[in-house]
């Protein structure tokens, strides 16, 4: 195997996990699946997670050529969108 393929398989296992977690969490209590997915429409969760995506890029790029890294920036970014959007909900920020 490549280390391509070890990185979309790396990162398949981390999503499906957090696919499954949604779903259990929803079978115990409806609704909260879309709570736990609202930071998709949070535009200064999403920012964060792109620049946090590409700055990750970036610096992995400068490691090798390897598309594998971009599977992890990618990575990176859904789940720095997600803790900005948690974050902003504790400090009371609301939404925009």
């Amino acid at each position: 195997m490549t280390a391509w393929t070890h990185a979309a398989l790396a990162c398949s296992i981390a999503a499906a996990a957090l696919v499954i977690r949604t779903a259990l969490g929803e079978l115990r209590r409806p609704g909260t699946a879309r709570e736990h997915w609202r930071f998709l429409t949070n535009k200064t969760a999403l920012v964060a997670g792109a620049a946090s995506a590409a700055a990750l890029g970036t610096a992995l790029a400068f490691g090798g050529t390897d598309p594998g890294h971009a599977v992890w920036a990618l990575l990176g970014g859904v789940l720095t969108a997600f803790i900005v959007d948690r974050l902003m909900d504790r400090a009371g920020m609301g939404r925009e």
